[in-house]
């Protein structure tokens, strides 16, 4: 599960993803329009210098719908369509799409704007792919896919001669099921995979055999175990999508009828990927501690060390802070002989990047540098950024607990959306990025499969190398001693 939230509000980062474009703040694009609120203001929609930061949900719903002049930008679809699930479910809002087109298109029929029917279904057709494109994990649920298919039908029938929207309907449809198909077949292989089994050492004797690998046996390249390590960040991540991310803030208030918080089906995504990081960190400890002599632990603490680094170089924040906190677990913590003879300048310097004070400032000053990299990369190398993932959660937990969903108006606060929603973008865009580097299944299958030690066999193996040295040292391995044998 995940940490618990710091009390302290953390600043996030304030680089605008390339992808969303100039319009990322809300910023209304010359030729796009005002509808609903107007420039100055009026009506359910406000708008500030351009920008819309508030709305009714019943305004807020009808901007998402095209006119015969108007088309909502991108980001404002994306934002609206990803916010939207805090309020109500996905298939209410395409049911009041649904009407909102059945009005407009009545008004069309009953005056002289018939011929500009066939502009506006299919403007009504291309939001509707974009919301299948970007969210196609909304139609899983079988009342969803009924309302795209009642509102895809009703447009046919109203232009049974126009074969252009007729085409656009039908690729939509079939993009939509053959990308419904390959999650639902990714989400079965991941659900065969299992977690790396937990190892509880043997009885007092927590030491593997000597003929028994370890990771210097598998790989002893710093750099190609970071690339490998990514490769893992890169393919878990990529089955996260934003309507997980949104899950850290579909809260309820009084106001809101809709409640999603808690489904497990829609944080396991979450939960799996924060997994993935704790055991990382465990194995570090366990291949730290199960080594029976000194110098070879050194050596060992020396390479993680180097591994660290080589995902700072590459970007891969998360599996650097993984790394780290493995090293740092008292278990490893603890070994002051093993430690007194690391050379500890490159671990000092990772350890500043990661500074935990000032919420995080260096880490952060290193993601953006990170950011505006992958901006302006030429090489899908120099795209690479996989942020702390733990730390990620947090901004936009704290984004949400500081801002309210309603003002006193009884407004949608949509300033706080499109922070949020801009957020969230951005990560996802970095999940998009293909791994540039040549995959070792020898090496990932045990970086995924390796026995990990249990947090009392990492102390049993931890004291079996050095004793205890102090008072509650010793009280605690006479506990870990009495209960092993109790048990046996």
């Amino acid at each position: 599960m995940f940490l618990e939230p710091q009390e302290a509000m953390p600043q996030t980062s304030i680089i605008c993803s390339s992808v969303l474009g100039p319009s990322c703040s809300g910023q209304v694009p010359p030729g796009m329009g005002e509808r609903g609120g107007g420039a100055g203001g009026s009506g359910d929609l406000i708008f500030q210098d351009g920008r819309l930061i508030s709305g009714s949900l019943e305004a807020l719903m009808e901007h998402l719908v095209p006119t015969v002049d108007y088309y909502p930008d991108r980001t404002y679809i994306f934002t609206f369509l990803l916010s939207s699930r805090v309020f109500m479910p996905p298939h209410d809002l395409l049911a009041r799409v649904g009407q909102i087109y059945l009005e407009q298109r009545q008004q069309l029929e009953a005056g002289s704007e018939k011929a500009m029917l066939k502009s506006f279904s299919a403007k009504i057709v291309q939001l509707l792919k974009e919301w299948t494109e970007a969210f196609p994990c909304d139609f899983q649920d079988e009342k969803a896919m009924a309302e795209l298919k009642a509102i895809t039908h009703r447009i046919m029938q109203c232009d049974e001669e126009n074969g252009t929207v007729k085409k656009a309907i039908a690729q939509l449809t079939q993009s939509l099921l053959l990308s419904l198909a390959a999650r639902s077949q990714l989400q079965e292989l991941r659900e065969k995979l299992r977690s790396p089994a937990v190892d509880k050492g043997p009885i007092l004797k927590a030491k593997p055999p000597a003929s028994q690998k370890d990771i210097l046996g598998v790989c002893c390249d710093p750099l190609v175990l970071a690339q490998q390590l990514t490769h893992i960040e890169l393919e878990r991540v990529s089955s996260i999508h934003p309507q997980d991310l949104m899950q850290i803030v579909s809260h309820t208030d009084s106001r809101d009828k809709h409640r999603c918080r808690g489904d497990p089906t829609k944080t396991y995504s979450l939960e799996a990927y924060d997994n993935w990081f704790n055991c990382l960190s465990m194995l570090v400890a366990t291949e730290v501690c199960r080594v029976v002599k000194k110098k070879q632990r050194t050596r060992m603490l020396e390479f993680f060390i180097d591994v660290a680094r080589e995902c700072f170089n590459i970007g891969n924040f998360n599996s650097m802070m993984a790394i780290i906190s493995g090293m740092n677990l008292s278990p490893v913590a603890r070994l002051k002989k093993t430690w007194s003879k690391v050379k500890t300048a490159k671990f000092d310097v990772l350890e500043h990047h990661m500074d935990p004070s000032s919420n995080f400032c260096n880490y952060r000053t290193a993601l953006q540098g990170a950011t505006q990299r992958s901006q302006m990369a030429n090489s899908s190398r120099e795209k690479i950024v996989i942020p702390v993932f733990n730390l990620f959660v947090k901004d936009i937990y704290f984004l949400h607990k500081i801002h309210t969903n309603h003002l006193p108006n009884g407004h949608i606060n949509f300033k706080k959306f499109w922070e949020i929603s801009r957020q969230i973008h951005e990560f996802m865009t970095w999940t998009r990025v293909e791994c540039p580097f040549e995959k070792d299944k020898k090496i990932q299958n045990y970086l995924l499969t390796a026995p990990i030690y249990s947090e009392e066999a990492l102390f049993i193996a931890s004291f079996e190398s050095e004793g205890p040295e102090n008072h509650m040292e010793k009280d605690s391995w006479k506990t870990l001693r009495t209960t092993l044998l109790n048990r046996a």
